[in-house]
């Protein structure tokens, strides 16, 4: 078979659909969206916590800055305009040690550096607003930061970009190779126009095809969940969150109240030997080995990767996944956190040249396409405004 559409998107996560629905919104039409997978949010997009977070964490001027707080609000006025599922939790991090305490006034100063509204707040008042979270001293609250259901909001955005009738989804459709005039999947050709590649964890893949970031590579986080039994999930109102290694991307174990009332804690940041490695086994295939070369490389040059290497992975067992939980709160017993099966893979972009984790967003062109690269979080939350921007600057329509 052969298919033709004047641009076809790469990924039908939350990055394919807001740039779809931006397109859409400038009178573009005849897009299709294709997926290698039979529905919507089967990886990052669908099995992450669902917080929108607000513009906290990152360095003043970066992409990120740039569109987290934006984005949030953006997000929260699509899920109270759709009906949709909105906690708006607000969030607390806190001090574990009085040496945290430098990096949580930094986090004060990127916040207000990036539009964000937060407060550091003394004890007393972090009592007032959770009671059961422990800090030394000062603690920051996030009023902003929200939950959503993150598959309800990729459901409605297909919805409306079904009933546009400009946009078609092509599932269980994967990309296989570049061709002279668009693409082959293993459904057959799409010509077109415009390709923008949006496929998350495979996306360095899919860029590579085109010749762009060749010296690009994805490794796999591993992100794994426990949840909280009554009563001791009673003690959680919102969000509690650690001050987090601002060198890393990654944000540490945390306590998240869903919109449905459960409590998850999590996730881990464990280096995962497949991109779709959300068990011990599950989602191995033949790219284990160059992973492994990849992470043995990291973890010789690299102290930053060879700290969470050494850190991380001991999360696996219950004891020390607790012991990093319970410093955040004043109440909780080992029995109080049950497995679960939520996991996700948080794919990040390494550049080989530097053998350094890239920490922002990137977008690159390519001939007739345009590559999404390293939409990690808070990719969600931003994807409004991250689409906005994209499809500004990046496709002539």
């Amino acid at each position: 078979m052969k298919y033709t559409a004047d641009i076809t998107i790469c990924g039908a996560g939350i990055i394919g659909l807001t740039i779809a629905r931006e397109l859409v919104a400038r009178n573009a039409g005849n897009i299709v969206i294709m997926d290698k997978e039979p529905e919507l949010g089967a990886h990052a997009s669908g099995r992450n916590s669902g917080v929108l977070h607000a513009g906290i964490y990152y360095d003043p001027g970066t992409l990120k800055a740039r569109m987290c707080f934006e984005g949030n609000q953006r997000m929260r006025a699509y899920c109270r305009e759709k009906g949709l599922p909105l906690f708006e939790s607000g969030k607390v991090v806190v001090a574990r040690t009085e040496d945290e305490l430098p990096t949580l006034e930094e986090l004060k100063r990127r916040a207000d550096a990036n539009g964000a509204k937060v407060e550091l707040i003394d004890e007393t008042q972090l009592a007032e607003l959770e009671p059961n979270a422990r800090t030394v001293g000062k603690a920051l609250h996030s009023p902003f930061t929200a939950v959503v259901d993150p598959k309800a909001v990729l459901t409605s955005l297909r919805h409306d970009l079904e009933r546009s009738g400009k946009v078609r989804f092509f599932f269980n459709t994967r990309f296989l190779e570049r061709t002279a005039s668009g693409v082959r999947t293993n459904r057959g050709d799409i010509d077109c126009g415009l390709f923008i590649n949006a496929a998350g964890t495979y996306s360095d893949r899919v860029a590579q095809a085109f010749g762009v970031g060749m010296n690009l590579r994805m490794i796999p986080f591993k992100g794994i969940y426990r949840i909280l039994k009554k009563p001791a999930a009673d003690k959680i109102r919102g969000s509690i969150y650690p001050v987090p290694n601002i060198r890393n991307p990654f944000l540490g174990v945390h306590f998240t109240r869903s919109v449905y009332g459960d409590v998850y804690v999590g996730p881990t940041a464990i280096p995962a030997f497949g991109r779709e490695n959300y068990g011990i086994l599950h989602g191995l295939d033949g790219e284990m080995f160059s992973i492994l070369l990849r992470d043995a490389s990291l973890f010789l040059v690299n102290p930053k990767f060879r700290g969470v290497a050494l850190e991380e992975p001991r999360k696996y067992i219950a004891k020390y996944f607790y012991r990093d939980a319970a410093k955040l709160v004043k109440h909780l017993a080992p029995r109080d956190i049950l497995p679960c099966a939520k996991a996700g893979i948080r794919p990040q972009l390494i550049n080989l040249d530097t053998s350094e984790m890239i920490m922002d967003f990137m977008v690159e062109k390519g001939p007739n396409s345009v590559h999404v690269l390293n939409a990690v979080s808070p990719a969600f939350t931003s994807s409004m405004t991250f689409a906005e921007m994209v499809v500004s600057d990046f496709v002539t329509i």
